[in-house]
């Protein structure tokens, strides 16, 4: 079968290194991909916005499948695009994708399925809200109501940084029309998990759960980044836990969404705060998180083209999926600078030598070619990812082989997956 993998990162280069690997696709296709990319599939200059060229292409090539990667073109409805041509696509419709692309509509959803999350209220307006936030404890959350990428959520510790975050989502517009309302909501306090799940409008296959590093400094300080490293499968996520996020989480926010005529086909990702031993909804993500993506399917051995193939065809609950029992590790290694400015087109060393390594894969995040060397071309570069029998083995693995590259500026966290190897 031929399959079209639509996006540019890391996330997309794991799902065309895991796709690859099925006896069952005979030809692999990325738009727009990049340098790592290319070395597996067959690169398309097609952004991944420009629904009308990419339903094209599909047409043009006899497409079996296409596998939406980022959130944007969901948004947009490139998943009802291509079902109204019939093409298969594997991603959730434009008003399904909506738990995604409208953090307002996320929270109304979770109340109407009292599905745990955090108390919040939302913003069109700067005067309401900075009124609001005089009233609220400390420290408190700030998020741009729509995409923006991992970046439009800020965790206030004083009053001050909070109407800061107001006045520039709303007023300034800094994250342009994703903030043009804002949510606020209590900060809660326990340990990060994710997570994701196939669904198919009406089964409900989870993955297995992982733990993202979001801020871009050491021991979880700075700024919130699209993702700094991951590992899978996180030991906070007991059996029991698990079937807690999936009686009171998945299966409740599934149902709540075909109650309302929009039946989630796809992957949804549950971002979560643990406390006592209860879930709370964080965020949820209407496909594969990245880095996340990049720890999770390195240990999926079940093919990956038959689930997303039973995803789309409606016949999920007749799959079964086997896991390694090994564990995986994901370091990013990011642009000087990230996630503000930075430069690009920086030559990357290294590459092959890491690549090289035992149980390794390096994925390209924000790569591309040019004069036939590998440059950076993002603030997240490279995800360089291990497996090994132990978390601390996986974990050895990858750092000694982000070791073995290197460009001007370059930046990552030493301390992805310390917190529970200590």
């Amino acid at each position: 079968m031929k399959i079209l993998v639509i996006g540019s990162g890391g996330r997309e280069h794991a799902l065309v290194w895991k796709l690859a690997s099925s006896p069952r696709v005979s030809e692999l296709y990325c738009a727009p991909g990049n340098a790592g990319i290319s070395q597996l599939a067959t690169c398309v200059p097609i952004p991944s916005t420009d629904l009308p060229g990419l339903k094209a292409f599909a047409e043009e090539n006899s497409i079996a499948l296409t596998v939406v990667g980022p959130e944007a073109p969901l948004a947009l409805g490139i998943a009802d695009l291509f079902r109204e041509s019939k093409l298969k696509v594997f991603g959730p419709t434009k008003n399904a994708a909506k738990i995604e692309s409208s953090k307002s509509f996320a929270k109304n959803l979770m109340l109407r399925q009292r599905i745990p999350t955090a108390e919040a209220s939302t913003f069109e307006s700067v005067r309401p809200a900075l009124d609001y936030l005089d009233r609220c404890a400390l420290p408190i959350v700030v998020k741009a109501d729509g995409l923006a990428q991992g970046k439009g959520v800020v965790v206030a510790g004083n009053l001050q940084d909070a109407k800061d975050a107001v006045v520039n989502m709303l007023e300034q517009r800094a994250f342009g029309d994703a903030g043009n309302r804002v949510v606020i909501e209590e900060c809660l306090e326990g340990e990060e998990l994710t997570l994701m799940a196939f669904a198919d409008g009406k089964t409900v296959v989870p993955m297995l759960a992982a733990q993202d590093h979001k801020r871009v400094g050491e021991g979880d300080t700075g700024p919130n980044t699209g993702g700094m490293g991951a590992y899978a499968p996180a030991p906070l996520a007991t059996p029991a836990l698990r079937y807690a996020i999936m009686r009171d989480v998945l299966h409740p926010a599934i149902e709540g969404l075909s109650r309302v005529g929009s039946p989630f086909f796809g992957v949804l990702y549950a971002g979560l705060m643990v406390r006592d031993g209860t879930p709370y909804v964080l965020e949820f993500n209407a496909r594969f998180g990245d880095p996340e993506t990049q720890v999770v399917l390195p240990l999926l051995e079940t093919d990956l083209a038959d689930v997303l193939e039973a995803v789309v065809e409606h016949r999920l609950d007749q799959i079964h999926l086997d896991w390694s029992e090994e564990s995986s590790v994901c370091v990013v290694m990011a642009s000087g600078g990230y996630p503000g400015k930075y430069a690009s087109g920086l030559p990357i060393d290294g590459l092959p030598e890491a690549s090289s390594q035992d149980q390794v894969a390096v994925f390209h995040a924000g790569t591309a070619w040019k004069d036939q060397n590998v440059v950076t071309a993002g603030g997240r570069v490279l995800g360089v990812t291990a497996r090994g029998p132990s978390l601390k083995a996986a974990h050895d693995r990858a750092y000694e082989a982000g070791r073995r590259i290197s460009f001007e500026g370059q930046y990552f966290r030493t301390d992805i997956a310390a917190r529970v190897l200590t």
